[in-house]
């Protein structure tokens, strides 16, 4: 595996559809300031990607002031379908428990079949959350809290995204994953 080409083909996703159509209105900042750790991991099984976010949410939850901001775990041999993907993310929740990082750390998920609840796997609203690999984005809880005050609130951020999404359409967006998989 190519770990720098996966780490630019996320990369590019960060810049050119996370902070080019403003999905996450915080990510200029650490992306701009390279405060952002991208791990690529070796993990072909559920349980070794589960040792390897160990380490990282240890490491991101006492990491000195000025480090990285966020950790991308970036997994593109394990959890490849989106249905065993979803199911993984109750472990995950279990260990950020299980670690005592519940409050001090989140995970975010995003994955490149990524499909809401009630929504057709081709609803261009399933784009907020694709990667060009499977991903967990580990924040800081102190970073969500600091973004409280994004005009109109956290909860708006979704909403504008999905209308944002429907206006740009599926074709648009399609073209846009397949420039930054590269």
């Amino acid at each position: 595996m190519d770990y720098a080409k996966v780490i630019e083909s996320t990369r590019r996703w960060i810049d050119e559809i996370v902070i080019g159509l403003n999905l996450c209105p915080f990510a200029r900042q650490v992306f701009d300031d390279e405060r952002i750790r991208y791990v690529v991991s070796d993990a072909t099984d559920e349980s070794a990607l589960l040792r390897e976010l160990a380490v990282e949410l240890k490491a991101l939850a006492t990491v000195p002031e000025g480090g990285p901001e966020t950790t991308m775990l970036i997994h593109p041999a394990v959890l490849t379908n989106f249905l065993d993907y979803n199911d993984f993310l109750d472990p995950v929740e279990h260990l950020v428990a299980d670690l005592g990082f519940e409050g001090v750390i989140q995970v975010a998920s995003f994955h490149p079949d990524y499909q809401f609840g009630g929504t057709l796997p081709d609803d261009v609203e399933n784009f907020t959350n694709r990667s060009p690999f499977p991903m967990l984005h580990l924040l800081r809880e102190e970073s969500v809290t600091r973004a409280q005050d994004y005009p109109g609130g956290l909860d708006a951020i979704p909403e504008c995204n999905i209308e944002k999404l429907r206006q740009l359409g599926r074709d648009a967006m399609l073209k846009m994953f397949e420039n930054v998989r590269g």
